[in-house]
């Protein structure tokens, strides 16, 4: 990977975007290697929770690479976007939790990243923003769309239509991130988040994420009955049968993702 570094670790994998002289930005070659290494991690039962983090304390992803963008048509722009959107998809519906550790700027597509990620945890000097119409843009990588879902219709239509910034502590009364923490603590504390989403059954993770992106999609009574199939299917799994035998004889849990 020349763009991105990738450490695995007592079952959890870091995906740090690695472009510190341009901010983390993300061009086409980034989103490229992010999509393979998700594929790659989907299957590798030796990952079980993502943190996607940006290189050093200013970024975590400050945008889309506007150098990139400047030679592009109409053409090339639609499938720049197609391609975030794909990524940002991928994320939002990736069967292992993914949290963002939130480092510095989250401008842009960074912000979309962010936001299509499970978990956001943030730093004090995290800062958010979706400034596409200061280049005469919208935001393209499913920002429209999930930032309502997120932080409600009206705040998204100012942070959308604004192109202002909002710092952590606005950030988490919005409901856009989960925590702040200090610079030197965030990856420490995301970690211990990892540490114990690792301990629980992979597959109920897996449907829990499922089903609560049902809810985007569909309306109430179909997202209640996929529920109710998730829920119904776990009893054909090992981890279930294994997870109410220890809460009966009081002892740990241990689960294989069967």
């Amino acid at each position: 990977m020349k763009y991105l570094k990738v450490t695995l670790e007592n079952d959890i994998c870091k995906i740090i975007i690695n472009r510190p002289e341009q901010y983390n930005s993300i061009n086409i070659d980034v989103l490229g290697e992010l999509e393979a290494i998700l594929a790659d991690l989907k299957n590798n039962n030796d990952c079980k929770v993502i943190i996607l983090t940006g290189e050093g304390h200013k970024a975590f992803i400050a945008g889309a690479d506007i150098k990139s963008m400047s030679n592009m048509d109409s053409k090339n722009a639609q499938e720049f976007a197609k391609y975030g959107q794909r990524v940002t998809t991928v994320i939002e519906e990736y069967p292992k939790p993914i949290i963002a550790a939130v480092n510095g700027y989250a401008f842009g597509g960074g912000c979309e990243i962010a936001i299509a990620c499970h978990i956001r945890y943030a730093s004090e000097n995290a800062i958010f923003s979706q400034p596409e119409v200061n280049l005469g843009l919208i935001a393209g990588w499913g920002g429209t769309y999930r930032l309502p879902k997120l932080i409600g219709y009206g705040r998204a239509m100012e942070m959308l239509l604004s192109g202002n910034h909002i710092n952590a502590i606005n950030a988490l009364e919005y409901g856009l991130i989960n925590k702040i923490y200090k610079s030197e603590e965030l990856l420490n504390e995301s970690i211990k988040l990892a540490s114990i989403l690792i301990e629980k059954a992979p597959i109920a993770l897996s449907y829990t994420i499922k089903s609560i992106n049902n809810g985007s999609k569909y309306d109430k009574n179909t997202s209640l009955e996929e529920e109710q199939e998730y829920f119904s299917k776990l009893f054909q799994t090992s981890d279930t049968i294994e997870g109410i035998d220890a809460f009966i004889n009081k002892r740990k849990a241990k689960f294989y993702g069967k």
